[in-house]
């Protein structure tokens, strides 16, 4: 690394609304007052003309992006059964439909509407892009990321090839499990989730060297607001084996061979110095450092991150941690400072780049918006 650095409301318009509605469904959420007064606004234009069938198609998408699927339903079903519905608007009509089962969990009914819509000529694609998600939600993850090559997205193929190799591992098919991964970041380098997995599965086997030669692969090929994932996911599964290990009473399980953490922490935190100067890496280089107590560096490492970043909360939050024992507290003062320390360690450390979701815990696919590799590490509190 190069530590020479370190030296020195508006009302959205009718127009706008029928746009989204109509987008409805396939990603970005509206605001709820949004929705509903697109909602309000639709639903007028509907009674003033029953004939305006893209309205009632906007309409039902509407309902589905609130979770009224059974209104949506209706909405679609009044349509299939009008007579001489044009061929395109029951065609619409049927693949909405197919996305409204599929969204209610009715996997099967979902795919019998896409069935319905293809040979009504709908957008082949279009469909082929919800047979994929129907194969990734019934657990076909095979299925999903060969569907997802097919239709030439390698992001969301090599996610679901990393979903197979985790299941392949589950069931003990190891080489299966690894030739799925290397397929995954042949499809897609900068599969964050299958590096990941790979870090994690050396790390299992006791092999640090490893270890840290993926993990520079990674850091090479991932993009470099997504490389913070990589150290997260090895942080956590070093935590679920400490946990596994005081469980397990002495028997064989999954993380009976891991690295041991000295040897795993001296093998990556090279690794972090060959890269430039980057806040989250040397927040996390700091965490393992603490793992194996070793405090002084830890802190070094931190207010490192605080001078690139002066606002990077969770470094001071972790330094102020360090410094407790040599303040002077009262009982008093003692107790309200842990209770707050505690609720800031409680915060949800990652956003989505897009919807603004928070979350605990890393996500690939955003559950709100279904974006992909859209996850952010909120260094600013107030994001």
């Amino acid at each position: 690394m190069s530590w020479q650095l370190f030296k020195r409301k508006k009302v959205a318009t009718f127009d706008k609304n029928f746009k989204a509605a109509r987008e409805a469904g396939g990603g970005v959420s509206l605001p709820v007052q949004d929705t509903r007064a697109a909602i309000e606004e639709l639903s007028q234009v509907v009674k003033n003309d029953p004939e305006a069938v893209e309205i009632y198609l906007a309409l039902g998408s509407l309902y589905r992006s609130q979770g009224e699927i059974e209104r949506a339903i209706q909405i679609r079903n009044s349509l299939i059964v009008r007579p001489g519905l044009d061929r395109k608007f029951k065609a619409r009509a049927w693949f909405e439909l197919g996305r409204d089962f599929r969204r209610a969990g009715f996997l099967d009914r979902a795919e019998k509407a896409f069935q319905e819509a293809r040979s009504h000529g709908q957008d082949p694609t279009a469909i082929h892009k919800e047979v994929a998600r129907l194969a990734a939600e019934r657990g076909d993850f095979e299925k999903a990321a060969e569907s997802y090559g097919q239709l030439n997205l390698p992001l969301p193929q090599a996610h679901y090839l990393v979903r197979l190799a985790l299941d392949r591992f589950a069931d003990g098919n190891n080489s299966q499990a690894h030739r799925a991964l290397r397929h995954a970041i042949r499809a897609y380098p900068g599969a964050v989730e299958a590096w990941l997995e790979q870090i994690v599965q050396a790390y299992k086997t006791g092999n640090a060297t490893k270890v840290a030669d993926i993990l520079g692969q990674g850091l090479e090929r991932v993009a470099p607001d997504l490389r913070f994932v990589l150290f997260e996911g090895l942080f956590l599964s070093v935590r679920r084996a400490e946990k596994a290990k005081e469980s397990s009473l002495g028997e064989d399980h999954e993380w009976s061979r891991v690295c041991p953490d000295e040897k795993l922490v001296h093998a990556i935190l090279p690794v972090i110095e060959r890269q430039d100067p980057d806040i989250l890496l040397l927040y996390y280089g700091a965490m393992f450092l603490l793992r194996i107590e070793e405090f002084e560096d830890a802190q070094d490492w931190l207010e490192k991150a605080l001078m690139l970043l002066p606002d990077f909360w969770m470094a001071r939050l972790e330094l102020f941690e360090l410094s407790r024992a040599d303040q002077t507290l009262t009982p008093f003062y003692k107790e309200q400072l842990t209770f707050f320390i505690h609720r800031a360690r409680n915060v949800r450390r990652f956003v989505c780049r897009r919807c603004g979701l928070k979350r605990d815990q890393l996500f690939f696919n955003c559950p709100r918006c279904r974006s992909w590799h859209s996850i952010a590490f909120r260094t600013d509190i107030s994001e």
